[in-house]
């Protein structure tokens, strides 16, 4: 039987899924818990030992004489602190040192209680990684202990620490089995990319629903790359600020599947067209995600609902970035060459995913057709849909919060955009900072908010005629209308969204900016154009105002 304690029995479940095979196990009752786990784990060999000072020092010639990892496992308070000399040669050794600690629960520390000094980041830069298991949230709880082990065993060994705080009682030991947990993976390829994990590989040849997402990425990556044979047979989403030159509405699809309202049309027996409920999409079994930061929560929500899927991270990092929820394993590399490899590797497999990728691409051809026919009425969306159906080139930057959605929703190229932390500042500056080293005209969409708080951008000497700002004006922040329940308050717009009446012509004018207006279609239309091909030696900027109603 093991403890009653969920983050313990994470914790020893995901031990022995790494492969730790020995513990050096020091005395307290703090750290009861884990020790009896540890004891009763078939695969893990425990031994005591009393001095914490020395404890670490049996686990460094164990790891010397193994070449594996060997956890060291204290209890609460100075203990941890007897450990140091040996974690500092550990990490100079380069030795996969796994501290485990126990540890009061985070209320008490520094309340002047026994033991309960503050332990994570008390070994400092002698651990590559600390983590403190949460008690409760299980998910979070997996990623920080698949986090830590990972840093652990890298190619490069360095010790790492895991806190464990545990309330009491300590001492239920009543779980006749641990939880069957998420191991995440992490391995690279050859250098030739030839060597692929087999799991990846495998996986996507067997699933019936798999997936390839797209984040933020740079524009530059995966130029004249060969992926159409893996392209040509799963279904690829990516929003506005991926390489990839078309609009994917698939934010407009998993809205109306939310709803239960998509349709797709059919002819009937003699030709005429109807349309007809479609069959629901199921979130896919298997995800490949490429790329950093996704606007879309929609998109995310609905990963987030393959609870059996399997995705793996492709990125040079291989951090541990578990958007979904759901991460098995991670490739270190670039991911063009990884693509491009699992491509031809795949060339002679059948892979079984193209009944799914056809009904997503029924779903994104009905959802284009729909975004096309559809023409906003004067508002923010409008003025967006007029720029890019209009735009000949350039590099085109959005800011946050709606300019971005919006240019998910209409723009048929790479956008820039200020996504890593998704803040509201400096989305101008950036822009303005590009147009400085490039003779492309560069664009910056942006909301009111976001300019007034980033105005400063254009208090520059050196900013050229390249640089125009299309500037769309609801006197508040747009995205506030958009959250559920908030309307309710009286707070919202004066104080939440920061409702004003503020215009930028005296900004342009302080700083030798051209100025421009609309307040209606016909105007916004004119300006826009005058905005694309306007000759001048100095920035242009014009001001749509709409409605504060309006999106």
């Amino acid at each position: 039987m093991f403890s009653n304690k969920k983050n313990v029995n994470i914790l020893t479940a995901l031990l022995a899924a790494h492969g730790v095979r020995h513990a050096v196990v020091c005395p307290g009752s703090r750290n009861a818990p884990i020790v009896h786990n540890l004891n009763e784990h078939p695969d893990i060999v425990c031994y005591p030992v009393t001095d914490e000072r020395s404890a670490g020092f049996y686990a460094i010639g164990m790891m010397q004489a193994l070449d594996e990892p060997v956890v060291v496992c204290v209890t609460s308070g100075t203990a941890l602190l007897n450990l140091a000399p040996a974690v500092a040669e550990a990490w100079y050794q380069h030795l996969p040192l796994i501290v485990v600690s126990a540890d009061r629960p985070e209320p008490w520390i520094d309340q002047l209680d026994g033991q309960t000094l503050p332990q994570p980041g008390a070994l400092g830069r002698f651990v590559r990684r600390t983590v403190s298991l949460p008690e409760s949230d299980e998910w979070y709880c997996n990623r920080l202990v698949n986090e830590a082990l990972l840093d652990a065993m890298a190619d490069d060994a360095r010790p790492v620490h895991i806190n464990v705080p545990i309330t009491e009682p300590l001492f239920s030991f009543d779980v006749p089995q641990l939880p069957d947990v998420r191991m995440v993976m992490r391995t690279s390829p050859a250098r030739d990319y030839d060597c692929l994990h087999p799991a990846l590989v495998d996986g996507l040849t067997a699933a019936r629903r798999p997936m390839i997402v797209f984040g933020q990425t740079n524009p530059h990556y995966f130029e004249g790359i060969d992926v159409d044979h893996l392209f040509s047979h799963v279904i690829v989403l990516h929003e506005a600020l991926s390489p990839f030159p078309h609009v994917s509405h698939f934010d407009d699809v998993l809205e109306r599947e939310e709803r239960g309202e998509r349709r797709e049309e059919r002819r009937g027996e003699r030709g005429e067209r109807r349309e007809e409920r479609g069959e629901k999409i199921l979130p896919p079994d298997f995800i490949i995600h490429v790329g950093d930061t996704i606007v879309s929560k929609r998109l995310r929500r609905f990963l987030r609902q393959a609870t059996d899927a399997q995705t793996w991270r492709i990125s040079l990092s291989g951090d541990v970035e578990d958007t979904f929820q759901n991460l098995r394993g991670i490739i270190v590399g670039d991911p063009e060459s990884v693509l491009q490899s699992l491509s031809h590797k795949l060339l002679h497999r059948r892979l079984q995913g193209a009944a799914y990728r056809r009904q997503w691409l029924a779903a994104l051809t009905e959802a284009a057709r729909r975004a096309a026919d559809f023409q906003p009425p004067y508002s923010q969306a409008a003025a967006v849909k007029y720029f890019e159906a209009h735009l000949t080139g350039g590099a085109v930057h959005y800011a946050n919060s709606t300019a971005i959605r919006l240019a998910n929703r209409y723009a048929n190229h790479h956008v820039w955009c200020n996504r890593g932390v998704n803040g509201i500042e400096g989305s101008l500056s950036t822009a303005a900072g590009f147009s400085l080293v490039t003779d492309e005209k560069v664009f910056c969409v942006i909301g009111d908010l976001s300019f007034f708080y980033d105005q400063n951008a254009l208090w520059n000497t050196n900013l050229k005629g390249n640089l125009r700002i299309l500037l769309l004006n609801n006197g508040h922040g747009a995205i506030f209308d958009t959250l559920p329940g908030l309307g309710q308050s009286p707070a919202r717009d004066r104080l939440v969204a920061a409702a004003h009446s503020t215009s930028a012509e005296g900004i342009c004018r302080q700083n030798g900016v051209v100025y421009l207006k609309a307040e209606d279609m016909e105007q916004m239309k004119q300006g826009i154009d005058t905005l694309l091909y306007l000759e001048s030696d100095r920035p242009v900027l014009l001001e749509v105002f709409v409605p504060p109603s309006s999106c």
